[in-house]
């Protein structure tokens, strides 16, 4: 046990190493104008302005907190969606013939659709509310998530699968205590493939139309012209997508070690 923590705690001093040094030179080059303060905006500048808009609308009339929370409800909910509709839906079409007979020749004409060739629609239909970006976010998470747990499904080891009907288990039976625990992992590697696809989708489509949320706050800093706003929006982009992407790996840590108990 003493290597894997070992490891470990070297992973982690590495990772704080290089974030650091990261910031460290991002801030050296802003300071030594290499790059002009019009054109990039230092991490400090970024830190003063997350602060100042923490409480004050200025200058494009919400919060912060306001985009943050708008951001995420949009997101988790055309990400949750897709999760209960492509999780089973690959799962199913990765082991039942019939399933994957219906559904794989409409699933194969709508994979190759962009996320952002629907926000046209999505607006005609919708509006620029949460509803349009929830189908925007629902069809870039859908299409990994049936991916990998159809391929998580197909992977599953056969000599399992022929012990399984040598016990005479049923196919329902293989496939709910065979298939499905073997799939987990590439369910989740889904997931996480999902997670950056919606999240990319999400604020391109708050680029195009939308009145909060981080995608706004980019193009808020764009119209005016302050590099701050819109590097304060694309750094809280990436860390909002991290934290959601640990939430994921730790669901995946238990739920697997759970399964496999």
């Amino acid at each position: 046990m003493a290597r894997p923590k070992k490891k470990n705690v070297v992973i982690t001093i590495l990772s704080v190493l290089s974030m650091t040094s990261f910031f460290i030179f991002w801030q050296l080059v802003v300071d030594w104008h290499f790059v002009p303060k019009g054109l990039l905006a230092s991490p400090s500048d970024v830190v003063k302005l997350f602060i100042f808009k923490l409480s004050n609308t200025a200058p494009d009339g919400v919060a912060l907190g306001t985009h943050v929370y708008v951001s995420l409800k949009e997101a988790l909910l055309g990400y949750i969606i897709a999760l209960a509709i492509g999780i089973p839906l690959g799962l199913a079409m990765g082991w039942f013939k019939v399933v994957e007979g219906l559904a794989r020749p409409i699933f194969e004409m709508v994979r190759p659709i962009p996320p952002v060739a629907w926000i046209p629609l999505a607006i005609f239909w919708f509006g620029i509310g949460i509803t349009s970006k929830a189908f925007i976010i629902f069809f870039a998470a859908l299409v990994a998530s049936v991916i990998n747990s159809f391929a998580g499904v197909r992977q599953t080891n056969p000599t399992f699968i022929r012990m399984a009907r040598a016990y005479g288990a049923s196919d329902w039976e293989i496939f709910w205590k065979v298939c499905i625990p073997s799939a987990l992992p590439m369910v989740f590697g889904g997931l996480q493939v999902a997670l950056a696809g919606a999240w990319t989708s999400l604020v391109a489509a708050e680029l195009i139309a939308a009145d909060a949320g981080l995608g706004f706050l980019i193009t808020i800093g764009r119209r005016l012209m302050r590099v701050d706003v819109v590097m304060l929006g694309m750094v809280l982009v990436g860390l909002t997508g991290i934290l959601i992407s640990l939430i994921v790996s730790i669901i995946e840590r238990r739920l697997v070690a759970g399964v496999r108990r």
